[in-house]
């Protein structure tokens, strides 16, 4: 007899009684918002300016399209049974608002692979280990061990300025030897934690370990550097268990798109915002055409380096949030294969190799195991090798990561078939990959952004402590429809959503 209240569901109570919403951008954001409006009794408009929903919720296919502000229009030529997510790749096990839409929309998830010990380290430079692959378990071994000799041997001697006891010495000394895996006289030695040169076998094939690096190679080659040490099972975003959708993540926002269908206009592109006395009004571009849409209310979700270009009246505060807001440049190449090479010569499944050069990373798909072909990403970098490798034309940008790439995989010769490349700092609708904060900016323009101005309320991962997460679009639209709802339930006067050509 009692009502089902699903995890996280969002019960509001009263009803919108058809009051009107403009919705800017049909993204994640946006489009959850009207969903959960709709659900409310409001009449919504969504104008998303591409030709397709989803926004940075992109799954490049054959066929996708992409026009960057200083590169051409570039056409995916893959084949069709094969994608990669151009931008969200991975969801997070405490993301639970984010499971939760994928399992009220239907949209079914698999285990993402984030973390693979047998994927590489690449250190280009002069160094002993370096212009070699390296696998990581080798290297993450080899360093807890010598670490750990090092701190036992420490606490051993009395070399250590502790409170420890005698017993309390021991203990930590027992647990860094299990941690270290080192040996009765608290020596690091390579164990099978970092794998075998012969694997062992049938009969009297014990098999081979392969010997440790010293730490004197490994610290040589640059392999204890910030660019191999953003280790994913430490950072809480990225620890394991994570998961991505079947079948690519645009999944999600297509299942979005089902749920607002009626109420989205693609191909529109947003040109003003004015706040009226009552209500609001954008004008948008709508296929050449040019019109305007007022509604009681607007929820603008417009990345910030693009709403800096579109004209509207926003406060100062407001405005100067908008124009000063900072964005990270960051660029995805999808490389296609004719086979898996990975897997069949070097048995990669899922995870990453980290680099020191313009690639960055090199993602192994967690998709489709041991099938024909596949698509891993090239690279996937930030900063100042996004901006260096997007300011490179496509043939460019191919180029280099197959150059690079080869250095770690030769197959790429052999087995290259077709490529796509992303940079979003270079995306017109988008100009970024995501919104970077410092301390200061969190107390400044971040909290002019929180509050409606007027009757503009704004949304995206951009408003929450979950930037470059699509939890951060899903809580951000969860958070404005509860604010918009709780001002226009209390209100008595509508104001229906016109339409016009200008």
């Amino acid at each position: 007899m009692l009502k089902s209240a699903p995890a996280l569901a969002f019960d509001l109570t009263g009803n919108g009684n058809g009051k009107s919403i403009v919705i800017l951008g049909g993204g994640i954001a946006g489009m959850t918002a009207a969903y959960e409006l709709n659900k409310l009794g409001y009449t919504c408009t969504i104008l998303e300016t591409r030709e397709r929903s989803g926004g940075r919720c992109w799954s490049v296919r054959n066929g996708s399209l992409s026009t960057e502000i200083t590169n051409g229009k570039q056409q995916a030529k893959f084949d069709n049974d094969l994608y990669f997510n151009a931008g969200p790749s991975r969801i997070p096990h405490h993301h639970q608002l984010t499971l939760h839409y994928c399992k009220e929309l239907g949209v079914p998830l698999q285990i993402y692979n984030n973390v693979n010990e047998n994927a590489y380290y690449f250190s280009e430079g002069k160094g002993a280990l370096s212009n070699k692959k390296i696998r990581v378990r080798e290297i993450h071994n080899d360093l807890r061990g010598y670490t750990t000799e090092l701190l036992a041997k420490a606490i051993d001697q009395n070399k250590l300025d502790t409170g420890f006891t005698k017993e309390d010495s021991e203990k930590v000394i027992s647990w860094l030897m299990a941690e270290g895996g080192l040996d009765p006289d608290k020596l690091y030695k390579a164990s099978a934690r970092r794998g075998y040169i012969e694997q062992p076998g049938p009969k009297n094939r014990s098999g081979k370990i392969s010997d440790p690096y010293t730490l004197s190679e490994i610290l040589g080659s640059g392999l204890m550097e910030p660019d191999f040490y953003n280790v994913a099972e430490y950072t809480y975003e990225l620890q394991m268990t994570m998961f991505q959708a079947v079948g690519g993540m645009d999944q999600i926002a297509k299942a979005l798109e089902k749920k607002v269908a009626a109420n989205l206009k693609l191909n529109a592109k947003v040109d003003s915002i004015t706040n009226l006395d009552q209500g609001v009004k954008v004008t948008y571009t709508e296929k050449g055409v040019s019109k305007s849409i007022t509604a009681d209310l607007c929820i603008c979700t417009i990345p910030l380096p693009v709403l800096s270009n579109i004209n509207h009246n926003f406060s100062g505060d407001v405005s100067r949030s908008i124009d000063f807001a900072s964005y990270i440049q960051t660029s995805k190449m999808g490389l296609q294969f004719k086979r898996r090479f990975w897997e069949e010569d070097e048995a990669i499944y899922g995870g990453i190799t980290h680099t020191n050069n313009e690639l960055t990373q090199i993602f192994y798909p967690s998709n489709d195991y041991q099938g024909k072909k596949g698509i891993l990403l090239g690279y996937y970098n930030f900063n100042d090798k996004a901006k260096a490798v997007g300011d490179l034309s496509y043939q460019d940008r191919l180029t280099l990561a197959l150059s690079k790439g080869s250095l770690i995989h030769p197959q790429y010769a052999n087995e290259f078939e077709n490529a796509f490349s992303v940079s979003w700092h270079k995306v017109p609708e988008n100009l970024g990959g995501w919104a970077v904060y410092t301390s200061e900016t969190r107390k400044t323009q971040y909290q002019a952004l929180l509050k409606p101005d007027k009757q503009t309320y704004f949304a995206g991962e951009h408003l929450t402590y979950l930037n470059a997460w699509m939890a951060g679009a899903f809580e951000s639209a969860r958070s404005v429809v509860a604010d918009v709802h709780a001002r226009l339930s209390e209100q008595r006067i509508a104001y229906p959503t016109t339409e016009s050509k200008g």
